[in-house]
């Protein structure tokens, strides 16, 4: 309703705007600290037979929980390759920590053979499969998300060959691919941090040079404004 002493025409829409701290520094934080910890298992940098058990709830809260909020949150900055990557990654390790605790409860199926778990194997292409796509809308953006998808596309690759085959080597390469994955990701997560909290580029993200063009922010759309990206 316009207001008195005003027609329809004279009322301006207002549309206001919601900024939020970058959601992929927590996304990011979550999946390194993730993928280092599994990678350096897979690597035999460590191991037991209790290595698991205590690995599986920080899995499934650090890189899980973290990492799925980041996305949902990366959702509302309107970033379409946050939203993809930490959603999809984020609930992969939740239930990578869910399925792990059944295990060791012995309330659910142990992977068949020593290697060999085709089940495991195909998750791990679906994963591929999504992450290599995310790599290359991620050169829309900046270098550093790109680096940190490759070796993160590449070791699920890897690993999703080795559980199918049941290749010891092709496990240990996988983890050392997740590895440099995790350390791209802790750089990434801090380039972004620091930026934010200085304003200028302490870190370069190696930030594409491509010029995109930003859909308008209009009123019949019939939602909040939302500043979209992260960086």
């Amino acid at each position: 309703m316009p207001m008195e002493g005003t027609s329809e025409t004279d009322a301006q829409p207002r549309v206001i705007l919601q900024p939020i701290a970058a959601p992929s520094i927590l996304g990011l934080y979550g999946l390194a600290g993730a993928t280092f910890m599994v990678g350096a298992q897979m690597a035999h940098w460590f191991g037991s037979s209790s290595s698991t058990l205590l690995l599986i709830p920080f899995a499934a809260l650090f890189g899980g929980l973290a990492q799925f909020l980041a996305g949902m949150w990366a959702y509302k900055a309107r970033d379409g390759v946050a939203t993809a990557v930490h959603g999809m990654w984020g609930a992969f390790w939740m239930a990578f920590g869910g399925l792990g605790f059944f295990i060791s409860m012995g309330r659910g199926p142990s992977p068949t053979g020593a290697l060999v778990s085709p089940e495991l194997g195909y998750w791990f292409i679906v994963l591929a499969a999504i992450t290599w796509v995310c790599m290359g809308a991620a050169a829309a953006e900046n270098k550093s998300l790109v680096t940190t998808l490759a070796f993160l596309a590449a070791g699920s690759t890897i690993t999703a060959i080795a559980l199918l085959v049941g290749v010891e080597g092709l496990v240990i390469l996988a983890g050392y691919l997740f590895i440099i994955s995790a350390i791209a990701a802790w750089y990434t997560g801090s380039a972004l941090m620091l930026n934010e909290a200085f304003g200028r580029d302490v870190w370069s993200l190696g930030k594409s040079t491509q010029v995109r063009e930003m859909p308008r922010i209009t009123a019949p759309i019939g939602e909040p404004g939302v500043i979209r990206g992260q960086i």
